[in-house]
């Protein structure tokens, strides 16, 4: 019985070693999202020569309705970045009301758009939780990135880096 609780707590551990040592690719990864407008976009519909930063979130998820409120009043410090935010949750209705409840329309700048069941963005982070944010600079490098709601002078940060 000593054995099979020591096997059973060397899985945990690593299995939390393991969570928390890894990094995610350096590159933006490969989404195929169907945005709120009805168009699908990949990473090749992205401006070239300019930052961008990506956020997984969830629409009905309380912490990710935080993080948007408190960007809004700093959108200024992401205009000349491309913020795309990318959820799980299929259906567009509940996309179109988090971007009108919200007022994300006048923010140019930024598009909102699901993958889907495909959980392709979910599984190149590893996202456990949302919201998920990665910032890359202008060539397309992973510059940071943040596994829960970072401090707003945190995120402006690592938007001015890039």
């Amino acid at each position: 019985m000593k054995k099979i609780v020591f096997l059973f707590c060397f899985m945990i551990a690593v299995s939390f070693t393991y969570a928390q040592s890894y990094t995610p690719p350096a590159t933006i990864p490969p989404y195929h999202i169907l945005t709120t407008d009805s168009v699908y976009l990949t990473p090749a519909n992205l401006k070239k020569n300019k930052a961008v930063m990506i956020i997984y979130f969830s629409p009905d998820c309380g912490h990710c309705q935080h993080l948007v409120t408190e960007m809004k009043p700093v959108m200024k410090d992401f205009k000349n970045m491309q913020v795309i935010m990318i959820t799980f949750m299929p259906p567009l209705r509940g996309l179109r009301e988090f971007a009108k409840d919200y007022d994300l329309k006048k923010y140019p700048n930024v598009i909102l758009g699901t993958e889907g069941y495909t959980y392709v963005v979910q599984r190149y982070y590893r996202v456990r939780t949302t919201p998920y944010i990665a910032v890359y600079d202008k060539s397309g490098k992973l510059s940071q990135t943040f596994d829960k709601v970072p401090e707003m002078k945190d995120l402006v940060a690592a938007a001015k880096k890039v």
